[in-house]
Parts: structure tokens; C-alpha cells; sequence
């Protein structure tokens, strides 16, 4: 390879370019929420590595950029050498004419099922918005379960989050479904007593109940519930998830972007499959993190369904489509997004609004919240 470039473009998104000697162009994304003016810089670094390096040996790159330093891991290198994974494995498949997903194995389906955001940071007018995405063929969305939540669960908190719970839950319908994220926000006592209550409203599953700091906790909550548990969008590498795996979540999350990008996710969903837990990767990001998630997905067994940004609250400027040059390949059609056989990632960037875009570059930053009292309160 003979170059590589980063796009800061909005709303939150980092871009990496990668090009070849033979003029091949791969597209990544390493965009991580609130840090990615740092992970540019990492890509910086990296590229001191991979330049005039083959970018057909993909396994060998992301050993060297990964383990290449005495002092690794962590979300700023993984979201760098995901970006750079991501566009690599473009590169390959643009080179041999074949979608990603064919260098992976080949498909194993023929759609992905996917699902959207409703109701934003501190989720209200949940009831509207989950009846739009239904009228909008959606079969299955995600919600905040709270804002701001106490270090102990108040009666007035959880009768809150579970009205507005069942509220989604009736826009939806039977067949519809409901994902509960807690975000991390929610304490430990607090989520058990939470989990248990919301549990009549039958969530397709409750999202990071804990901060992943408490991984270690992971196997009281499994213990406490019928309802499936899903982490791992803070997780970084598979020896992160085999912990929670060994605790019994049912559904992991690893984000293209952040961990390690396609090749060492695949290893995730390999290791969640030995694990019988399914895969769910994380991705309210932009158009290139959600092409190389259904690469994945298209070749992987135990992927079960997909999340995308289209309307997210976060997308204020932009949104996903924007700098697409033809959308129809992640158009949805009633929850189903087809599969796809074009070369690479499967999409076309529009280079020139990404290089306009990065001009104004973007500094995104997550809220800072503070309980009643000053102190801390997770977002």
C-alpha cells in the first residue's frame, strides 16, 4: 500500500483511505464516539507500519499493527486498526471482483434482519417514534431504557421505564420487537431490580446492563432473568468477550469500528458460537461500519440481527446515506435489508463530499451528566 489518509466528516465519523500501487482504493471506518481526532492520529502511526506493505496479507497486518507496540489494546488502537482492517479487506475484494463476504466463507444467508433507534439519549415520545419506524417497515428497534438513573432504583424510575418500555412495546405489536439498552447507566442493585421489572414486556434483549468495567458481574444478572443479556460495544478483542461468555450472555455486540474490525470479529462471533451466544454487532455509526457489519453477517452463522444509524438522534448534519452514491444497496425492505454481491465493502463513497466534508472536520463529544446531587452520572 502507498497511502493512507483520515476523514474527520459529520455528524461523528472517522474515514480511512487506504491506496494501492495498482490504484485500488479501500474505504474504513474508524470513528470512535467522541475520540476520533485521537484514533486519526493512531492511524497516523499505524500507517508508519503498513505503508509499502501488501495489503493482501490482512491476518499479518492486523498481527503487526495490533501487537506491534509493547504497550497495546485499549479503544483508541483497536478503532485504528479497524478502520485500517475494514479497508483492507475492501482492497481484496475489489481486487478479486468478490463481495467480502465471499473471502469469509461465502453466505450463509440471503438477508439481514436490521434494526433502528428510537427515542434518543433521555428516550421520551417513544410511543410515536416506535409507530413511525413500524410505518417506516421496521420490525424491531432499540431504546434507552432511562436517562440519568439513581445509584438505587426508585419506585418513580422504574415505573417510568417500564411504561415507556410497554408503550414501544404496544406501537411494535406482537410480532414486532423491543431492545432495552440500559447504556451502562444503571448500577448494579439498581439493574437487577430494573431487569426483573421489566421483564412482563418480553424485550428482544436488555443491552449492556453494567459498565463493562463490572464484566465480572455479568453472570448474577444472567442468573437473575429469562431475558436474553447483550454486551460487548466497550469489548475489544475476543479475550475481553470470553469472560462474559463464560458468565452466559446471550447476545455480543463487538462494533466493527472499534473492535479490531472484520478480522477480529469474525474471531468474536466464533467464539460467541462456541459459547451458543449470538451475534449483534453494535453500529450506530456511518454507511462503511454498517457495510462491513453485513459482510460479516452475510458469512456468519450466529449473527441474528443488525443495528443501523438511519435517523439516530446523533446523526444532526449528516446522516447515514449522505455520502453514499448509491444507497440502494442498504435500502430496507420490510426490516430486511438483501444481500449484496459487489466487490469489497459493496459500496461507493463519495470521495469528493468527504474531502469537502473534512475541511470543517467535526469534534463530537458525548454529554457530560451529573446526578441531583453533582456527582457523576454515567450517559
Amino acid at each position: 500500500m502507498t497511502r493512507i489518509e483520515t476523514f474527520l466528516v459529520p455528524p461523528r465519523w472517522l474515514f480511512v483511505r487506504i491506496e494501492t500501487a495498482e490504484g485500488l482504493v479501500g474505504w474504513g471506518e474508524a470513528t470512535c464516539e467522541g475520540r476520533s481526532e485521537t484514533v486519526r492520529a493512531a492511524v497516523e502511526q499505524l500507517a508508519e507500519l503498513a505503508i509499502g506493505r501488501d495489503p493482501g496479507r490482512i491476518e499479518d497486518l492486523w498481527q503487526l499493527l495490533t501487537n506491534g507496540s509493547f504497550y497495546r489494546g485499549g479503544p483508541i488502537l483497536a478503532s485504528a486498526v479497524a478502520g485500517i482492517d475494514q479497508a483492507l479487506w475492501d482492497i481484496l475484494g475489489k481486487r478479486l471482483g468478490v463481495p467480502v463476504h465471499q473471502l469469509l466463507g461465502g453466505a450463509v444467508r440471503d438477508r439481514i434482519r436490521i434494526y433502528g433507534w428510537i427515542g434518543g439519549d433521555e428516550p421520551g415520545g417513544v410511543a410515536e417514534a416506535a409507530a413511525a419506524a413500524r410505518d417506516n417497515g421496521l420490525t424491531a428497534i432499540k431504546m434507552n431504557a432511562t436517562p440519568a438513573f439513581g445509584k438505587l432504583a426508585t419506585r418513580a424510575e422504574v415505573s417510568a421505564a417500564v411504561a415507556r418500555a410497554e408503550a414501544a412495546r404496544e406501537a411494535m405489536g406482537e410480532d414486532g420487537d423491543v431492545a432495552i439498552d440500559f447504556h451502562g447507566r444503571v448500577s448494579f442493585p439498581a439493574a437487577r431490580t430494573l431487569i426483573k421489572a421489566l421483564e412482563p414486556v418480553a424485550p428482544m434483549f436488555i443491552e449492556e446492563p453494567v459498565v463493562p468495567e463490572n464484566s465480572h458481574l455479568f453472570g448474577d444478572l444472567v442468573a437473575h432473568t429469562h431475558l436474553p443479556i447483550a454486551t460487548g460495544e466497550r469489548l475489544y478483542n475476543r479475550q475481553e468477550f470470553l469472560p462474559v461468555l463464560c458468565a452466559g450472555v446471550g447476545v455480543v455486540q463487538p462494533d466493527l469500528s472499534h473492535a479490531g474490525g472484520i478480522t477480529e470479529t469474525r474471531k468474536i462471533a466464533s467464539l460467541a458460537d462456541a459459547h451458543g451466544a449470538l451475534l449483534a454487532p453494535h453500529c450506530p455509526l456511518g454507511p462503511l461500519a454498517l457495510a462491513a457489519c453485513l459482510q460479516v453477517g452475510f458469512a456468519t452463522s450466529n449473527h441474528v440481527i443488525q443495528e443501523q444509524s438511519l435517523g439516530i438522534h446523533y446523526n444532526q448534519g449528516a446522516d447515514l446515506l449522505d455520502l453514499v452514491l448509491d444507497s440502494s444497496m442498504l435500502a430496507t425492505t420490510d426490516g430486511w435489508l438483501p444481500r449484496w454481491d459487489a466487490p469489497g465493502l459493496g459500496i461507493e463513497i463519495d470521495e469528493a463530499a468527504v474531502r469537502r466534508a473534512d475541511q470543517s472536520p467535526h469534534g463530537w463529544r458525548g454529554p457530560v451528566w451529573q446526578h441531583p446531587d453533582g456527582s457523576y452520572a454515567e450517559w
